[in-house]
């Protein structure tokens, strides 16, 4: 089992024929996803990786030529709000964005358009997902993972990564790992993905990764007390300063609001196990799965 993409999951790459899209087409590729097409306007007709993928002009027309149901957005920060809304109006079910950098207009704008098409939105500004063994969407290193019972959901991209791999190296594998942005109008946040891993009969746990900034660690919280599973949690930058950003857009601390304490307190309250550090992370997830 797993939760959003699977092996059957038919993926078209927005921005296919430049060269980040073209690279993480071909990763994606290798990974086993089923990469059916590409889009890059005026280049309709011509094939991308080696061959093997025919581009088309229009999403529309990639999705009825291919039945794809979902899409990868490599494209410019300014193109990207237009690439969103293209890949809703074509009706595609789950839209990945790997940009950053978009304006936070623009992130507000076609999240609330997504979200009113019924359609699920990833990102922007995050590394995608991936279900062990059967698909990957974005930019996430496939060789770190490993098939288990562990479920993973982060802001951060390396922190993802950071995470992932040190579970493998532990003999602890994963279903599928969501890395939902770190901008402060991300489609999809933790509470929207922790209900999908408490349906899911593979996955026994979760880890969440969490970040300065913003309230969803503590609304996720909330939820996290009705569930039935075990959930272990991690908050990076505990030593950020007020005031000052770090790293994502969504990553300051205004007042109250955002503090990584508040946060931490917040999930140890729903009795989630909180690691210190990450390396405390698979010890954690050894010690839950055993409860």
């Amino acid at each position: 089992m797993s939760i959003l993409i699977d092996k059957n999951t038919k993926l078209i790459v927005q921005g296919i024929t430049g060269r980040e899209g073209e690279f993480h087409a071909r990763k994606m590729l290798a990974y086993g996803t089923q990469v059916v097409g590409g889009v890059t306007p005026g280049k309709g007709g011509q094939r991308a990786i080696d061959g093997q993928t025919p581009v088309f002009d229009t999403v529309k027309e990639a999705r009825e030529a291919t039945g794809a149901d979902a899409t990868c957005i490599f494209v410019p920060a300014s193109l990207a709000q237009d690439a969103v809304l293209e890949a809703v109006a074509a009706g595609l079910q789950t839209i990945v964005c790997i940009t950053e950098g978009i304006p936070v207009h623009d992130e507000m704008f076609f999240a609330d358009v997504a979200k009113k098409a019924g359609v699920r939105l990833i990102g922007p500004n995050c590394p995608g997902l991936l279900t062990v063994g059967e698909c990957k969407i974005g930019i996430m290193p496939g060789d770190i993972f490993s098939p288990g019972p562990v479920g993973l959901i982060s802001r951060s991209g390396t922190l993802t990564y950071e995470a992932v791999d040190l579970l493998t190296r532990a003999g602890i594998g994963q279903t599928t790992c969501v890395g939902i942005g770190g901008d402060p109008f991300p489609g999809t946040r933790f509470i929207d993905v922790l209900p999908l891993f408490e349906a899911d009969p593979a996955t026994q746990a979760i880890v969440l990764c969490g970040e300065v900034g913003g309230s969803d660690e503590e609304t996720a919280a909330e939820y996290i007390k009705t569930m039935s599973k075990p959930v272990v949690g991690f908050i990076a930058g505990l030593t950020a300063p007020p005031g000052k950003r770090m790293g994502h857009a969504g990553a300051i601390v205004s007042g109250s609001s955002g503090s990584p304490l508040a946060k931490v307190d917040a999930l140890k309250a729903a009795g989630v196990r909180v690691a210190q550090t990450p390396t405390e992370i698979p010890n954690l997830i050894q010690q839950a799965l055993r409860h």
